[in-house]
């Protein structure tokens, strides 16, 4: 059983940067992603990791300005999130999974409970 809490959302204007967290306790050699659900939209797939780190993957609306990170020392992985944009206000969650498939589907078997992101512009 693995349980996840996220942390590290705000109220941040257009331009700005934020950094989210995620503890997880348990096991953790899973991949690790992050999704959002914007309001009245349908959760998306956002960055995943791979256990050490060495691989990771994004979602290309955010390609080039977010980056996933982990430290396997402190059960945490870690969304730094820069020139954020309004489109990118959500709800974002946590995920884990030993099946990088499992989250690439967007049906992991761990989610974390949320932390909300709003951007303004």
């Amino acid at each position: 059983q693995v349980q996840l809490v996220e942390s590290g959302g705000g109220l941040v204007q257009a331009g700005d940067s934020l950094k989210l967290s995620c503890v997880a306790s348990g096991r953790n050699s899973y991949y690790m992603g992050w999704f959002r659900q914007a309001l009245g939209k349908e959760r998306e797939f956002v960055a995943v990791i791979n256990w050490n780190g060495g691989y990771t993957t994004y979602a290309d609306s955010v390609k080039g300005r977010f980056t996933i990170s982990r430290s396997n020392a402190l059960n945490t992985v870690y969304l730094q999130m820069n020139s954020l944009k309004p489109e990118d206000t959500a709800v974002y969650y946590c995920a884990s999974d030993p099946s990088f498939a499992r989250l690439q589907a967007r049906s992991p078997l761990y989610w974390g409970q949320g932390t909300q992101v709003t951007v303004s512009s």
